[in-house]
């Protein structure tokens, strides 16, 4: 812990008092120097506050507004990927908590044009996992189903009340993520397979709609449309291939996974596919928070006093938090 000035918003920028800033795994990973960026940095991407300050340039946001703060903090707008509505790989692309500070701190500046607002109906803490697990989940979830010609379609008009799909769905991992996804998967008609280990996780898998739970190993062959893997495990990628069906899609939801076994080309054969999923753009963001609201997304939160950032952390990293961590920031 230590005491830095209270920063000044520029332009287009917001200065929020933060409530409540959600701890992710991420966060984990630029702490044990996994992945890095700027050095030393205040960690933290799921960011809820208060605006206090606004940049004389900003429109959108008036001071008293809550919003919240994502991992996606700034792009060019100029190279083919943010040309081409792929924002998320930007080639100058900045992260909150990674290249500029987060919000494992009383206040933070965030540019508007990369701010949210935030559901009716959450409170501070509830609606911290939204602003990461929520947005990458969601993110995650489109890009494994739509690599599933026959799934994706069908998905997308279940809101419309027409027949529900018969997709199964594995999530691989039942962390903050999963259990956001989750949600949005049984909403759009999914059959959800969750293979996690852990007995208190399984047990709010099957609460919140799972068909099946389980270990990854036990997952049937061929049972699966699509599948997403939260776990950071790479030597899950080859059990989840077994369970594919042809033409089925594996999306890999992390920022950093161990490495990937070497493993027989038979896996991948007839048109399996294996994506990553790099960071989300703002589209994603506000689709999230829009589908928070509708169905609405039930969010269980374990919370911490900023001063615990390190134990809430150590938690996360031996899987000890039922459903998502949030740092509660004294206002």
């Amino acid at each position: 812990m230590t005491d830095l000035p209270v920063p000044e918003p520029g332009d287009d920028e917001l200065l929020l008092r933060v409530h409540a800033c959600g701890v992710c795994h991420t966060d984990l990973h630029t702490v044990e120097g996994e992945i890095s960026g700027k050095l030393p940095v205040v960690p933290g991407h799921q960011i809820v506050g208060v605006v206090e300050k606004i940049g004389k340039n900003v429109r959108e946001f008036r001071i008293g507004d809550r919003v919240g703060v994502p991992w996606l903090h700034h792009t060019c707008g100029e190279c083919e990927f943010c040309r081409s509505d792929r924002e998320n790989l930007c080639e100058r692309a900045q992260f909150t908590g990674f290249h500029v500070n987060g919000g494992y701190a009383e206040y933070v500046v965030a540019p508007a044009p990369y701010a949210v607002r935030i559901p009716d109906g959450f409170d501070d803490a509830h609606a911290a996992p939204l602003l990461c697990a929520g947005i990458i989940g969601y993110r995650a979830l489109r890009l494994a189903l739509e690599g599933h010609a026959s799934a994706w379609p069908h998905v997308t008009t279940v809101a419309q009340e027409r027949d529900p799909p018969n997709v199964h769905l594995g999530l691989y991992g039942f962390g903050a993520s999963a259990h956001i996804a989750i949600q949005i998967a049984v909403r759009w008609g999914c059959e959800v397979f969750v293979a996690t280990r852990g007995a208190e996780h399984q047990r709010l898998a099957k609460e919140l709609g799972a068909t099946w739970v389980g270990r990854a190993e036990d997952v049937p062959d061929a049972s699966l449309h699509s599948a997403v893997m939260f776990a950071p495990a790479g030597a899950l990628v080859p059990e989840a291939l077994r369970s594919l069906r042809k033409g089925g899609t594996q999306a890999l939801a992390g920022i950093y996974m161990t490495p990937i076994p070497e493993m027989q080309y038979e896996l991948l054969y007839h048109e399996r596919m294996v994506r990553s999923v790099a960071n989300a753009t703002r589209d994603d963001a506000r689709q999230l928070m829009q589908l928070a609201g509708q169905i609405p997304i039930r969010t269980e939160v374990q919370t911490f006093p900023l001063a615990d950032a390190n134990r809430a952390l150590l938690a996360l990293k031996r899987s000890e938090i039922h459903g998502a961590g949030a740092l509660m920031i004294d206002t």
